[in-house]
């Protein structure tokens, strides 16, 4: 099966890369008019699951009803092979009630090492963590460059990024992830912060705003605000369970 095979091997100063997804799933209304026993037995089906991903596989959940109009959760997946994460989710269609999700969203990337880092030392503010911290709040969207920005010479853009890890720093409770997505996806990149409260990563946000490179923004929407919670809650929630 495509989910034992070894991934390949990466430049030793970086380490192995692996590949970040995220999924955001929409439950269709019909399955909310289905008799009660078979939605629960749906849920506990597809919740044990989601609680016992592969080997190899991490798993979050998250819920956005009410917080996006158009999704009701949001699946956070990261594995050292592709066909890992593919399979998985072929699973999770396979279930009853994979039957009625949409898939509302969905974005894939890379994890690597910031080429701006230079000879900074890694840290997990700089994105190049692979693992969740595991913080109550995940704000998720894509980014996408201006092309000029490609045609200025590095050093100038290491220069302008250095600011935003400056501003970054100021917010250490934030916590980014950065999964690049050239090739792979319709956006460059696709960040992912997570935080212990809503209201930090707002401020962090608006203080990049101002910074030089922010000018070099072509797109960083639609942007998801979800919430940590159990596979079974986020189930429930998108059912519309109290």
């Amino acid at each position: 099966m495509s989910g034992t095979r070894s991934p390949a091997k990466e430049p030793e100063d970086e380490g192995p890369r692996e590949f970040v997804k995220y999924s955001f799933y929409r439950l269709q209304p019909e399955w909310r008019r289905l008799p009660a026993e078979e939605r629960r037995t749906g849920r506990e089906r597809l919740s044990a699951l989601l609680d016992a991903p592969p080997p190899g596989l991490i798993l979050r959940t998250y819920s956005t009803v009410g917080t996006r109009g158009d999704a009701d959760f949001a699946l956070w997946m990261i594995a050292p092979d592709l066909g890992q994460i593919q399979e998985f989710h072929a699973r999770i269609l396979g279930t009853p009630m994979g039957g009625y999700l949409a898939s509302a969203y969905s974005y894939l990337g890379m994890a690597r090492r910031s080429e701006y880092l230079g000879e900074h030392a890694v840290s997990a503010s700089d994105g190049s963590r692979r693992r969740p911290f595991d913080l109550p709040y995940l704000f998720v969207y894509p980014f996408v460059k201006k092309r000029e920005w490609y045609s200025i010479p590095f050093e100038e853009r290491q220069r302008m990024m250095g600011e935003h890890f400056r501003i970054g720093h100021h917010f250490p409770r934030v916590q980014i992830h950065t999964g690049y997505s050239f090739g792979l996806d319709d956006p460059e990149f696709i960040l992912a912060f997570e935080a212990e409260w809503p209201g930090e990563f707002l401020d962090l946000v608006q203080k990049l705003r101002p910074s030089e490179a922010s000018r070099y923004t072509e797109l960083e929407t639609p942007i998801f605000t979800c919430l940590k919670v159990s596979p079974a809650r986020m189930l429930e929630l998108a059912e519309g369970l109290p």
